[in-house]
């Protein structure tokens, strides 16, 4: 919400300077976004006369003029504008002056071989305007080489307010005005509401949507002159972002923007009987204001005579009977559409306005009859005409709403000591009606405070005035002794896996929770998809966090990263969980580019592999926990993995605790990513939680004999899993056997076709005695059985 120091001064009476309402702003919970003086930017651009203008010696369409700026030094000055001629009085920019409109910085030069210091501006480029076709003309008793910001009254800060959703009274310059002097910083002026005499019957409107549209007010002008507006509303128009467009359309968004209440006028020529409020039907199109078409439905409110739509409800207007320089006749529509149902149809046509912005917040019901009287006035002492009586179809919600009150819970609620007097002024200043004796007060909640539903309500108006800097600070109550841990068991496990994959190397990417139909396709298809996305971009569920993290990859590679290695502990969407849940914890991980860059002692830069994915994987299992060394390796990841360079970790054949590998190529391709990338998941929701045996930890006892390890090396056939051979080994003795390792891989002279040679280190862990030989010859024998089970035999 954006409006400038003197259109506030309109409505508010204050001696206040400019940083003492920008306190009060931010301390009655207006926040100040941003304060901008167009006369900061314009102070080195001066007033000056045209002495002389004379034909350029080298060029047909420059002039030579002679400027004067006050200072009794003339410059010479060449101009390109066609209205520059003697007599002439404009603006001018100084050498070293900065121009606004694209930061260029005037200097002394040479133009076609004549000298020229300064530059006569146009309104465009000074931001003043769109005006290009030639320089500003003044008038001729302006005051040469005065400050032309000064003169021309741009001294006026822009204040832009952050105005939050629930608080549609402020919507508006003279509502903030209104909080401004609650806060005491002024007194505020009474508004004038003007006494319209009409002629004749009103226009022929009505409501058939009362639900959308439970108010129509109208009021017709005949007979006026439309042009450009006065120079005092275009200028404040121009301050807040509003480009002037006629007198008529000027007048709408004036008002909107003085007193939150949205207007559309109608061209009367355009129009085939009368005007009626109703939901629109299927199939129904209107040209809308900012030059786009919209197909509307039946549960949007648009406004539609006997022959087409021409406006959808409390957004926009149609391009067709909108106001144009040739109007004569206008109908003034002054409505009250209701919150939820403009709210539902700007989502649903993805259109977006002030007045949108005004009418799902809440605009007053009760300013419909004022607020059709001030535009109507404007529009007759700006543009002439006749005005017609009002016509009132249908009836705006006006019921009171009262709220049962008293001051002590003021200071119940919020801490804060307020007098009962003090909480009256407050609240009668806001619009509230008080009444009733003390400590039984009936709040009567002004018709433009939707917000307002309950006593709570009413003890936030009053401490935002009073400020939220005298909440006192007062600690929670602290239960004695030893503070009790507060994360959680799953949050003590992420934040594990978190410090240890930054402890491998790998930083950490934070994505978007959603991805597009075309990202998530291409890792399965996600379960949940957004009714409502922030953008077609973002409207899935991610299924998987490989996505994000292959787009982030993506980014760094074309940014000249050599080595790429990101990793993201997020959640993963699904629908139809057995435990009721949707959310999967998941870490995934990236590697891509170079592993070791290349060296006089490696050679070649050396890319990753899937077993550089698997070493990640197999990490941060063990940090998050997980019981690794039972852990069995199988080869059926998903299809975001390349067939054969991948594999999955379980325990067992249907708990899936991770997915590893090479990245599939299409998949690669599809976030344009070239050579090896390798990546993995960690199903950290199918980790088995550990078992609670109180908060005794076992004492550590180290063995108290050394360990003894023995190699073994089996022929076994090719398509045996070296996994499969480690677990069978590793369980050939479970109380002995306390590690077992593969160590060596052979294929080659020796070894008979469709075989290979895995080499395995045994280790044994002796308890109270150490083993002897006839033990030792046991468990050597119960190795070798248990590796001819699986197709193995002993290698001589």
């Amino acid at each position: 919400m954006k409006f400038t120091l003197s259109w506030l001064k309109t409505h508010l009476d204050t001696d206040a300077d400019l940083s003492a309402i920008l306190k009060t702003l931010n301390d009655i919970g207006l926040e100040v976004e941003d304060v901008e003086n167009p006369a900061e930017k314009l102070g080195a651009f001066r007033i000056a006369k045209v002495l002389t203008a004379e034909r350029h010696p080298q060029a047909d369409k420059l002039q030579v003029l002679t400027v004067d700026q006050g200072d009794g030094h003339p410059l010479q000055v060449v101009c390109g504008a066609p209205n520059a001629r003697a007599g002439l009085v404009g603006v001018f920019g100084v050498e070293g002056a900065v121009v606004p409109v694209n930061g260029m910085v005037l200097k002394k030069t040479a133009i076609r071989g004549v000298e020229s210091n300064g530059m006569m501006c146009s309104f465009r480029e000074l931001e003043l305007g769109e005006d290009h076709d030639g320089i500003i003309e003044l008038a001729g008793d302006a005051p040469v080489g005065q400050v032309y910001a000064e003169w021309a009254g741009l001294d006026d800060p822009v204040i832009d307010v952050s105005i939050t959703p629930n608080r549609q009274d402020c919507m508006g310059v003279r509502g903030i005005a209104r909080d401004l002097a609650a806060a005491g910083l002024g007194t505020m002026k009474p508004l004038a509401i003007p006494v319209v005499e009409g002629s004749g019957p009103g226009p022929d409107v009505r409501t058939d949507d009362v639900e959308g549209c439970p108010a129509f007010f109208a009021r017709t002008v005949r007979g006026i002159a439309n042009g450009r507006s006065p120079e005092w509303m275009a200028r404040r128009l121009k301050a807040v972002g509003q480009k002037p467009i006629s007198t008529l359309v000027d007048i709408t968004n004036y008002v909107m923007i003085d007193l939150g209440r949205p207007l559309h006028v109608y061209d009367m020529a355009t129009l085939k009987g009368g005007l009626v409020a109703r939901k629109g039907k299927a199939g129904e199109e209107v040209l809308a204001l900012n030059g786009k078409t919209y197909a509307v439905d039946e549960t949007m409110t648009v406004i539609a005579d006997d022959a087409a739509v021409h406006d959808i409800g409390g957004i926009m207007g149609g391009e067709h009977s909108g106001a144009t320089d040739a109007t004569t006749d206008v109908l003034i529509e002054c409505a009250w559409f209701t919150p939820e149902r403009i709210a539902v149809t700007g989502q649903k046509l993805g259109l977006t306005s002030d007045a949108r912005g005004r009418f799902e917040r809440g605009v007053d019901p009760a300013f419909l009859d004022d607020g059709l009287s001030i535009a109507t006035d404007l529009v007759v002492k700006l543009c002439g005409g006749t005005p017609s009586e009002p016509t009132r179809a249908g009836t705006p919600p006006l019921a009171p709403r009262t709220i049962s009150y008293d001051p002590a819970q003021c200071l119940a609620l919020a801490g804060v000591d307020v007098a009962a007097d003090e909480q009256q002024r407050i609240l009668e200043s806001l619009g509230f009606g008080v009444a009733g004796e003390a400590g039984a007060w009936t709040i009567t909640v002004p018709t433009w405070r939707r917000d307002v539903d309950g006593w709570p309500d009413i003890v936030e108006e009053v401490v935002r005035i009073v400020g939220l800097d005298k909440v006192p600070s007062t600690p929670l109550p602290r239960a004695p002794g030893v503070a009790r841990p507060t994360a959680t068991a799953e949050q003590m496990v992420e934040r594990r896996v978190r410090r240890t994959a930054a402890a491998r190397g790998l930083a950490e990417a934070i994505n978007w929770s959603f991805l597009s139909e075309k990202e998530a396709a291409s890792v399965g298809g996600g379960d949940w998809t957004l009714a409502n996305p922030i953008s077609e971009e973002l409207k899935v569920m991610r299924p998987s966090l490989l996505p994000g993290l292959l787009s982030a990859t993506r980014r760094n590679m074309d940014r000249g990263a050599a080595s790429v290695r990101l990793f993201e502990l997020g959640r993963r969407y699904f629908t139809g969980q057995k435990d009721g849940s949707w959310e999967r914890a998941t870490v995934g991980f990236v590697l891509a580019g170079e592993k070791t860059p290349r060296g006089w002692q490696t050679g070649k830069a050396q890319p990753f592999g899937a077993h550089d994915a698997k070493a990640e994987v197999t990490a941060l299992l063990a940090a998050a926990g997980a019981p690794v060394a039972n852990l069995q390796s199988f080869g059926e990841a998903s299809g975001a993995y390349h067939p054969g360079q991948s594999g999955t970790l379980r325990l067992g054949p249907k708990t899936v605790l991770a997915e590893y590998g090479v990245l599939h190529p299409s998949l690669a391709r599809l976030f344009g990513l070239t050579g090896t990338v390798v990546a993995g998941e960690i199903f950290l929701d199918a980790i088995p939680a550990k078992r609670r045996t109180g908060f005794m930890r076992a004492p550590y006892a180290p063995p108290a004999l050394q360990a003894v390890k023995r190699d073994f090396a089996f022929l076994v056939p090719q398509a045996l899993e070296a996994d499969a051979l480690v677990r069978a080994v590793r369980g050939a003795d479970k109380k002995a056997i306390v590690e077992a390792r593969l160590f060596d891989m052979f294929v080659g002279p020796g070894v008979e076709e469709g075989h290979k040679s895995l080499a395995v280190e045994v280790t044994l862990q002796p308890g109270e005695k150490s083993f002897s030989q006839e033990e030792l010859d046991a468990i050597s024998s119960a190795v070798v059985k248990a590796a001819e089970k699986l197709g193995g035999t002993l290698r001589g």
